[in-house]
């Protein structure tokens, strides 16, 4: 098995196209990284390129033109030559190998390219990983495997000897914050949500999300009213969380402490210049000189401490009411 060192999604592009182009590209590959590192937008765009039909110079890149019927067809979802294979219920199971199989026992008209991703690689049974073991020993002329996996470990030995495995980074959240603010989203919104989301598709959702925008509205009145107003946080919080659907984002709320209270230690610091709330920076400036430094490192020990009792099940507004009071005992 080779396998690359951590890249950024951009970075995989280019070497793949750079490969194609070249004619070296491998019969198969994993490519295992965090959420949202940009795999399966990157198996996608492996996948149209090989399918496009006028497709840049190898000068010019090399890029699918992203406008020809085949084009279209990936972007859809409706491709013959691409087959995409998903967990059904907890596992994929040996009848989706074997239907994979059966799709691809034809040969195509000129010998056409022919792709399967299979997403969440990890979750294929031991019946289901053999099967495709002997599909990726002898795979066809012009078949090419993309296995998609937040954990490489978890997948058979003997599957990864046969593949070329790449290892996609996360992307560095100040580049999430930065293309979304060129997309539009407001840096109040972009910080905060580059750092929560893991990768570039998640942090958008967040941000265009009208509960994020509230939640973090309300982690900033939180924080204003322990300094300012000691027993009226928990109210807010049985107004604003619990009878809302805020309710079910107790964990952002912890995490968006956590970038408040950290924002706050920055300013003590005089280190302002990546503020995960830049709008709140006269308060933070406030805050941060209220209190010596040691009160705020353990109101950020009380974030996580809160959020290890959310993973352990302890009942989620219990856990808020137990962090609010605490942040004003510490």
């Amino acid at each position: 098995m080779t396998t690359t060192p951590n890249m950024l999604r951009e970075q995989v592009e280019a070497m793949l196209l750079k490969s194609l182009a070249e004619g070296r590209l491998s019969h198969a590959y994993v490519f295992s990284g965090p959420p949202g590192s940009g795999k399966l937008r990157t198996a996608l765009t492996v996948a149209q390129t090989l399918l496009c039909k006028e497709r840049t110079s190898p000068k010019q890149g090399g890029r699918a033109c992203g406008h020809c019927a085949e084009c279209r067809k990936v972007l859809h979802g409706n491709h013959p030559d691409l087959i995409r294979v998903a967990a059904e219920g907890a596992s994929i199971k040996i009848d989706q190998i074997r239907e994979l199989q059966r799709s691809f026992a034809y040969r195509t008209e000129n010998d056409r390219p022919r792709i399967y991703i299979i997403e969440e690689a990890e979750k294929m049974t031991i019946q289901a990983a053999n099967s495709l073991l002997r599909f990726l020993e002898e795979p066809g002329a012009g078949i090419i495997a993309i296995l998609l996996t937040d954990q490489a470990s978890a997948l058979l030995p003997t599957i990864t000897s046969r593949v070329q495995r790449i290892a996609f980074a996360p992307t560095p959240p100040a580049v999430i914050a930065q293309e979304l603010m060129r997309e539009g989203v407001p840096e109040h919104l972009a910080k905060p949500a580059s750092q929560l989301a893991a990768g570039m598709d998640a942090a958008r959702q967040y941000a265009q999300s009208d509960w994020f925008a509230e939640t973090r509205n309300v982690v900033i009145q939180l924080a204003k009213e322990c300094l300012a107003a000691p027993g009226k946080p928990l109210l807010t919080v049985q107004q604003k969380v619990f009878k809302g659907e805020l309710a079910d984002h107790i964990e952002i709320i912890l995490q968006l402490f956590g970038l408040l209270f950290k924002d706050i230690i920055h300013v003590q610091a005089r280190q302002i210049t990546s503020l995960n709330f830049p709008d709140q920076s006269d308060w933070l400036k406030h805050a941060a000189f209220q209190y010596n430094a040691s009160r705020w490192v353990r109101a950020m020990e009380s974030v996580l401490e809160a959020r290890k009792q959310l993973r352990a099940h302890v009942n989620p507004q219990l856990v808020l009411e137990r962090f609010m009071v605490a942040v004003q005992e510490v």
